[in-house]
């Protein structure tokens, strides 16, 4: 089956292991956001009465579901996602916090499906609409969820990860912005040809209240891991970087390209796991809004 929706930036396969290593630099990210949001779902001591059902539309292995959970201890949480086995893992995280009595998984394919998951008070959704032809209509779709109060919160674009110096001493600088500009034109051309696309201006208060909802803030959020890296990131950025140049094949130059290998190689002290001028820094923009009508 041809995905119709995905949680992921670079096209990575359900079942790859970037999605845990990307799951766990964004932790404390996941946490702002989720404490943002109590915020806005009312006084502290009425939210836990106003938010009883959450649900994570495009959970991947569940590290946004099990922050919310947290953020939301009387509430049931929904981790929602085309991969079965991306939602057995979740189910696995969700155990080993001690959660698994709060927290189920659906599985969706399409996007009307969404209006069928069930009544919330607060949906979450992380990089899904980016992957889907009409991201009007899926918004709407995620909109007619909620229950009259409750809010939509949108993760959408930001900035990308940066986590190589503009000069790193082999190869031309500016490599990394000049991959940064193919995988932007990559993925536009693969946006063009989704089903059912439609060229939108990626505005995403005016794109809620399109959907029916009062637009309630928006929130930037840096996630920012400096130099020197650990291994975990490390790791990421060397599985990323692999996925960069099996992608982008051809459209880089020979001198780039040779650069990305030498980058990749695990026992050159110029690759990515050993190089100590390694960072990683991106930031992750949440727009929210709420249904503030019942529905006829």
């Amino acid at each position: 089956m041809t995905p119709t929706y995905r949680a992921h930036d670079l096209d990575d396969e359900a079942c790859g292991a970037e999605p845990e290593h990307e799951a766990e630099l964004h932790s404390g990210f996941l946490t702002d956001a989720a404490h943002w949001l109590r915020g806005l779902l009312g006084p502290e001591d009425r939210v836990a009465a106003a938010v009883r059902r959450i649900l994570d539309v495009g959970s991947g292995p569940g590290a946004a579901t099990c922050v919310l959970a947290e953020a939301f201890p009387e509430a049931e949480v929904v981790a929602v996602d085309r991969s079965a086995e991306l939602l057995a893992r979740a189910e696995t995280r969700a155990a080993e916090r001690g959660l698994a009595g709060r927290i189920t998984t659906r599985r969706a394919d399409r996007p009307e499906e969404f209006s069928r998951l069930g009544p919330a008070d607060l949906v979450w959704t992380g990089n899904v609409c980016r992957h889907l032809g009409d991201q009007q209509a899926a918004l709407r779709s995620l909109a007619s969820a909620l229950r009259p109060g409750g809010v939509l919160a949108v993760a959408e674009r930001g900035l990308p990860p940066r986590f190589l110096p503009r000069d790193i001493g082999i190869g031309r600088p500016g490599l990394q912005a000049r991959l940064d500009a193919h995988l932007e034109e990559r993925f536009a051309a693969g946006r063009a040809g989704l089903p059912g696309a439609t060229s939108v201006v990626e505005d995403w208060p005016c794109l809620l209240a399109s959907a029916g909802l009062v637009p309630a803030g928006t929130r930037t959020f840096l996630i920012d891991f400096p130099a020197p890296l650990e291994l975990a990131p490390r790791r990421h950025l060397h599985t990323r970087l692999r996925r960069v140049l099996d992608e982008l094949g051809e459209r880089l130059d020979l001198v780039d390209r040779l650069t990305v290998e030498q980058l990749l190689d695990g026992d050159a002290c110029t690759g990515i796991l050993w190089r100590p001028d390694a960072f990683y820094l991106s930031a992750v923009t949440v727009h929210t809004a709420r249904l503030c009508r019942v529905r006829a």
